[in-house]
């Protein structure tokens, strides 16, 4: 297996990894990091957008290619990954916004909360602190450590 051949990549997962060490918070981690990028697309889908936007274009869409560039400065097979990951994300939450915008509003918070709580909880049982709360780009390595573990699993150098 090869290692990232960005080794800010390589040291961002490790310091993520570090408050990540209990099995019990690594699955919080697995069905939390998933939810909260799932609401928070939403939550950003429903902010209203200039009437010079497309039909079907939306905030969300425009963070969604910002995050990708990152990624795919981390790692391009990561940034790809995501794009799949991603286009799922936007599906659903299209399905969602189909049931209008107060519908995906109330569904993304709702979500977006009670994941939050999960992490949280998880957190405690590690008993470190989120890493968020040392650097904030560490809310984008979260959905990214996930995605090199799923990248490693299919033998696949992130």
């Amino acid at each position: 297996m090869q290692s990232a051949k960005n080794p800010r990549f390589e040291s961002l997962l490790q310091a993520y990894g570090e408050s990540h060490q209990n099995s019990f918070n690594k699955a919080v981690h697995w069905w939390c990091v998933p939810l909260i990028f799932f609401s928070i697309f939403g939550l950003v889908a429903c902010i209203p957008v200039p009437s010079f936007f497309p039909d079907g274009l939306h905030w969300a869409n425009v963070v969604l290619v910002l995050v990708l560039l990152y990624y795919a400065w981390l790692s391009p097979l990561l940034a790809l990954g995501f794009l799949f990951f991603g286009g799922l994300v936007a599906l659903g939450n299209q399905q969602l916004l189909s049931y209008g915008r107060a519908y995906l509003l109330t569904f993304s918070l709702l979500v977006f909360f009670l994941a939050w709580a999960g992490q949280f909880a998880g957190h405690a049982v590690e008993g470190k602190k989120p890493s968020f709360l040392k650097d904030i780009q560490f809310l984008l390595i979260g959905p990214a450590w996930l995605m090199h573990f799923i990248l490693k699993k299919l033998r696949l150098p992130y």
